[in-house]
């Protein structure tokens, strides 16, 4: 069996928070499971020595310093940090009231910047962690009706990429996760919402991608069960990879990306490097 750990995981109430759980006690490591509704947490995972339930809202900065003071209480440290809890809030730009955007950056964006902050301390005191964030292929390209969900994701890998090199000296490792379609809570009614602000000249393209993104529902490739072990597969590598794609989709998406990034510095290379002062 791999070195016990101690895992902090955020929205391990339902879905790939239950999961990734799940596979992280079965590996034999402990874990401090969070949510907002710690009744729908018990629920979900039972009971276990190795398992602490503990309410949290990852926008709290109150809960989660109460989340960590708990953790720490019981199990003295805390090894592994995974960034979870998320939501989508789905439509059109211009549809979209900056309310909506507000909560879907508070949660998927500043949350785990919340969540991290707290845990942080314990980390660098110790020398060691591992701290995980949960992206999505949002944060490497965007599609109409993600406008506000792909800003959070790519907010999330901007942050997760300047953290790396600030903890790295302190022996702590970070890790960017990029699930591609999994059959997972996301785009259920209580993790969904959508706009509800129609502006007309958007009214045929709407009800076109809101049939994909309803119909999807349950209907993904991905196992998030497999995904979970994966995830306790390579954390508990010595060196862990700064990311990680999640599932076949995922790596054609990132191929793509990494194609049209490589495209574009070649169609205006004069162009673009002839902006300098003249000596």
């Amino acid at each position: 069996m791999s070195e016990q750990k101690v895992w902090f995981i955020t929205g391990a109430g339902r879905g790939m928070g239950t999961d990734i759980t799940k596979a992280a006690l079965a590996a034999g490591h402990k874990v401090v499971a969070t949510g907002r509704n710690t009744d729908n947490v018990a629920q979900a995972l039972g009971e276990s020595d190795s398992l602490l339930i503990v309410k949290l809202d990852v926008t709290s900065t109150t809960d989660a310093r109460a989340a960590v003071t708990a953790a720490l209480d019981k199990f003295g440290r805390i090894d592994v940090l995974v960034n979870n809890a998320a939501n989508f809030i789905a439509g059109f730009f211009e549809e979209l009231t900056q309310e909506e955007i507000d909560k879907q950056l508070q949660t998927s964006l500043t949350g785990p910047m919340i969540v991290t902050r707290a845990i942080l301390p314990v980390m660098r005191k110790q020398g060691s962690g591992h701290i995980t964030s949960i992206s999505s292929t949002a944060g490497l390209t965007s599609l109409e009706f993600c406008s506000a969900y792909s800003a959070s994701k790519f907010g999330l890998e901007g942050f997760m990429q300047a953290l790396q090199t600030e903890v790295s000296p302190f022996g702590i490792n970070t890790t960017i996760v990029n699930p591609g379609f999994f059959r997972t809570e996301l785009l259920t009614e209580q993790s969904t919402k959508y706009a509800d602000n129609p502006v007309g000249d958007y009214n045929e393209r709407r009800a076109e991608v809101m049939q994909f993104w309803q119909g999807a529902n349950g209907q993904q490739p991905g196992d998030p069960a497999k995904l979970a072990q994966a995830l306790v597969t390579i954390l508990n590598n010595e060196k862990p990879p700064l990311r990680f794609l999640a599932g076949a989709d995922a790596v054609a998406t990132a191929e793509q990306v990494a194609t049209t990034l490589k495209e574009q510095p070649e169609a205006y290379r004069d162009l673009s490097s002839s902006l300098a002062y003249e000596n």
